[in-house]
């Protein structure tokens, strides 16, 4: 009789090691403006270091009333994935040791990458970078902000342009030592109103690349199946439509979004 035939250990995924593993606090990010813990999670012989930031810890924001920042942070995950291009690191909604909060999966970054944003003393930018605009550097000097022409930063405007993120900032980008970049932070996103604040203006008004079409289309119609009934567990119904409106918005002018005028175009501090 022939030995029978070994299945190898199905891998877990990231997401289920975030969400069902044993949650172990190791420290806190003290330059988050919520609470931030630096975690361990272990399950089914996997570990990995990750962020959970418990909704007891999260501040009231006026503007944005409704849910919490955990729960938008989940819901930008779950868009960034319908879009095929995996910005966001993997994160989910759990219970962990202070309560109800947002897990992701922690990322290094590596140092040696090349640089995405940078102060230069000319008027125009360079080739291989995208101006963002003017800023104060001190005794009344002002240097250009650029960020540079990269593929992976449009394909994350693109994605803010959609969550309506309020606060892309140069800190929250997060470049990898596999030539991968993840955006972080989305607890400001999904509003109503118009907020998009981002240093990713160096598109603004440009038509959008086919590949972005591709993903803005595969969102319209996730948004009316699974992905529109998964964000409708995490955000409002006021705020879905409106999320839904924004793509609608972006493949009928199919150029990238600029400046409303009426809301501060660049986060502050940028960084």
């Amino acid at each position: 009789m022939s030995a029978p035939e070994r299945i190898p250990p199905r891998s877990v995924t990231a997401a289920e090691l975030l969400a069902h593993g044993e949650l172990k606090v190791r420290g806190r990010i003290r330059d988050a403006s919520n609470a931030a813990l630096f975690c361990t999670v272990a399950y089914d012989g996997e570990e990995a270091s990750c962020v959970y930031k418990p909704v007891a810890g999260e501040r009231p924001l006026w503007d944005f009333p409704d849910g919490t920042l955990a729960q938008r942070e989940v819901a930008a995950y779950e868009v960034a994935v319908a879009t095929g291009w995996d910005l966001v690191p993997p994160t989910v909604l759990r219970d962990g040791p202070y309560g109800e909060g947002m897990c992701q999966l922690w990322i290094d970054v590596d140092a040696e990458s090349a640089d995405l944003l940078a102060l230069v003393d000319a008027e125009e930018p360079e080739p291989g970078w995208k101006a963002i605009g003017f800023a104060e550097v001190g005794e009344g000097k002002t240097a250009l902000l650029v960020h540079a022409d990269d593929e992976r930063l449009r394909r994350l405007a693109v994605l803010d342009a959609v969550i309506n993120n309020a606060d892309r900032k140069g800190g929250h980008l997060l470049p990898t030592g596999d030539g991968r970049l993840y955006g972080i932070d989305h607890g400001v996103t999904f509003n109503a109103d118009n907020k998009l604040r981002t240093l990713l203006w160096g598109w603004a008004g440009e038509s959008l690349t086919t590949e972005a079409v591709e993903a803005l289309t595969r969102l319209r119609e996730g948004l009316d199946g699974a992905l529109g009934t998964r964000l409708a567990e995490l955000i409002t119904a006021v705020e879905l439509d409106a999320t839904r409106a924004r793509v609608e918005a972006l493949l009928t002018t199919g150029r990238h979004p600029e400046p409303s005028g009426e809301w501060p175009a660049i986060p502050w501090p940028p960084v």
